[in-house]
């Protein structure tokens, strides 16, 4: 009987598995257990089979029937619904059967962008916490797998609905999930789905249709796009080679399974001093992918070195080795948003100066060493002392570069988006625009891009103009002299410039950001800001949803007078002692200089006695305007602006 039994099971294993594996009726793999409908629009259904094959859908006690046509789509259209839920969706077609549990209807949210989109929420402020008291079940999140394609393409590369529990919210867009939290905080009727579908380091150009962007044939203008970039990076690489003479594409640090370079006594007269933290692109070394090597020492007591130390050495992107005294002490591979910590035995030490040597290799975008001056140290049994200073660098090879998918005009799009327009959602929130900040020319046509591309989102999936909110780019890198142009201050305008754009709203984090980490790691504020524009413009409630905006300039002797909409209860500083900071003035000239600020009756009274005859003034310009502190005393920050434009 026991092996009666175990053959029986065994042919029944091999059924469902022969089943799933070559059943003809599919549907499109939105549809799986724990997804969000959205409420009040009709709902699609649908998939592939055989051509003419009948289709049954019972949903909500109601069956609706089809047929797959010549080419074996299908599809059905269910009457909109209210919030509710749970429920089971049955997909029926002869002997074949598909069943889909714990279905709610609420508000489904496109989820956009790059790699601060696409961000999670283990890798946020106070993670751990926010990660035990995820306990809201009606929070949804589903993510479609990084895919691509040269044309648009109907089905999606995969993925999954996941709950918003412990288990899963680890693994969930942050600034989605902080928002949707934030939209469930104030009507917990209405369950949230998140469609998360970014990609670090995407340029908004793969997000656009080929029909937006010119392109008529696609293979001529994808190699030709390669060409381009090829050509470009040779004459990054004579640049290179000015500092470097005999860089090549092998690593000449790394010769025969030999880190030559890691060895404890080296010769570093050819070396040059480097920052750090700061990406290498920020340095001088722009659009440099390969390996790179860093070098520092520091010295040791005798009671040190009889101890282990801790190094630590901030964020690397992508991947890192790390030596002590020509000795491997650590490596991470290919976790660019990851802070590392090693732990160095005694045994790797000695009294006096210790030799560190790093080998970063960068594969593509960004690289070095990176973040927070503070997660860069060394603590020993008696102190910690900081490793954030200037290190010796040299470039060990450069890497010729692939151009990603995720810089190419149309591809993500075909394959992250196209796919879902069938399927109807509240709306859309998007945070990217860093890789387009590449140069002003870049910035300033983002100007036409991004409301061009929210169009295009909007005809293509037939809903109407649904609500398109966004993140202002954060404050980064160094703060800098107010004459100095700032690429992140014209992509941030060209941003607000898209708000003339119906049912649009703004996130404004201009404090938020981090000098040395293009990733800041609040991205519960984010959420909470990018909720109080979806407050406003999605559900239409009356709350001050936006900090104070630029409304009008009035010059008045040697001052001008500054006036805002958006002031809420009014306007303040963040300043003990009053002072408005993050002002500059200017001119006929257009010479910027710092001004000082001061608030009156709501208004900001801008001035510098050096200049008699002001004409301009900016706020916040720069890429990392560090002291702004202008705010509304709901305290949300002002937009950044500038008048000589």
């Amino acid at each position: 009987m026991k092996f009666k039994a175990t053959k029986l099971l065994l042919v029944l294993i091999t059924l469902l598995v022969s089943t799933s594996m070559f059943s003809q009726l599919k549907v499109s793999k939105l549809f799986n257990n724990h997804m969000v409908i959205q409420r009040n629009h009709d709902i699609n259904v649908w998939g592939e089979h055989k051509k003419g094959k009948k289709i049954t859908v019972k949903f909500n006690n109601k069956s609706y029937k089809t047929k797959s046509n010549s080419k074996g789509a299908w599809k059905v259209t269910l009457p909109k619904m209210k919030e509710g839920g749970p429920l089971e969706m049955t997909i029926k077609s002869g002997k074949e059967t598909i069943i889909i549990n714990d279905i709610l209807i609420g508000d489904v949210w496109i989820c956009s962008g790059q790699s601060n989109m696409e961000w999670i929420v283990k890798n946020s402020n106070n993670a751990i916490a926010e990660i035990e008291n995820a306990n809201d079940l009606n929070i949804r999140h589903f993510k479609v797998p990084l895919s691509s394609a040269n044309s648009p393409e109907k089905e999606l590369a995969g993925g999954e609905w996941n709950i918003g529990n412990p288990e899963n919210v680890g693994d969930f867009t942050a600034v989605g999930y902080f928002f949707a939290k934030n939209l469930r905080a104030s009507n917990s009727n209405v369950p949230i789905g998140l469609i998360n579908t970014s990609w670090g380091g995407s340029r908004i150009e793969p997000w656009m249709s080929a029909e937006v962007l010119g392109i008529k044939n696609a293979k001529d203008f994808f190699d030709n796009v390669q060409k381009k970039s090829d050509t470009e990076f040779m004459k990054q690489v004579d640049v290179y080679k000015k500092v470097f003479p005999n860089l090549t594409e092998e690593d000449q640090g790394f010769v025969n399974n030999e880190p030559i370079w890691a060895k404890e006594n080296l010769d570093e007269s050819d070396w040059i001093q480097i920052k750090v933290p700061a990406m290498w692109e920020y340095e001088g070394f722009e659009g440099l992918d390969g390996f790179a090597w860093y070098r520092t020492t520091i010295n040791l007591t005798e009671d040190e070195a009889a101890n282990k130390i801790t190094l630590g050495l901030g964020k690397i992107d992508d991947s890192d080795y790390v030596w002590i005294n020509g000795n491997k002490v650590g490596e991470t591979i290919q976790e660019y948003s990851s802070t590392r910590v090693y732990e160095v035995d005694a045994k790797n030490l000695k009294q006096g100066i210790n030799t560190i040597a790093i080998r970063v290799d960068d594969t593509g975008g960004g690289g070095g060493i990176y973040g927070d001056a503070t997660d860069l140290f060394v603590k020993t049994s008696k102190r910690t002392s900081s490793l954030a200073k200037n290190w010796s660098f040299k470039v060990g090879s450069y890497r010729k570069p692939y151009m990603g998918v995720n810089q190419i005009s149309t591809l993500l799009y075909n394959k992250m988006i196209y796919p879902l327009l069938n399927f109807p959602i509240k709306g859309a929130i998007w945070y990217q625009g860093e890789s387009n900040a590449n140069s002003l020319e870049e910035a300033k046509k983002y100007s036409e891009l991004f409301p061009t591309m929210i169009k295009q989102w909007r005809k293509d999936w037939k809903i109407g103009d649904f609500p398109f909110l966004w993140v202002q780019l954060a404050n980064y890198m160094e703060p800098q002299e107010p004459s100095v142009e700032s690429n992140w201050a014209v992509l941030r305008e060209s941003q607000s410039k898209t708000l003339q754009l119906s049912n649009t709203g703004e996130a404004v984090i201009i404090e938020l950001g981090e000098a040395g980490d293009i990733h800041p790691k609040n991205k519960q504020d984010v959420g909470y800001r990018l909720s109080l524009a979806a407050r406003k413009t999605a559900y239409n409630q009356n709350i001050v949803y936006s900090g104070p905006t630029f409304k009008s300039q009035e010059i008045k002797d040697n001052k001008i007078v500054v006036s805002f909409n958006n002031i809420g209860s009014g306007l303040q500083t963040k300043d003990k002692y009053g002072y408005v900071k993050g002002f500059s003035i200017a001119g006929a000239d257009k010479k910027f200089i710092w001004a000082k600020a001061t608030i009156e009756n709501n208004n900001v009274i801008v001035w510098n006695e050096t200049i008699e005859k002001p004409l301009y003034v900016r706020y916040a310009w720069a890429d990392n305007p560090d002291d702004a502190n202008l705010y509304n005393k709901e305290n949300l920050p002002t937009t950044p602006f500038r008048t000589d434009n």
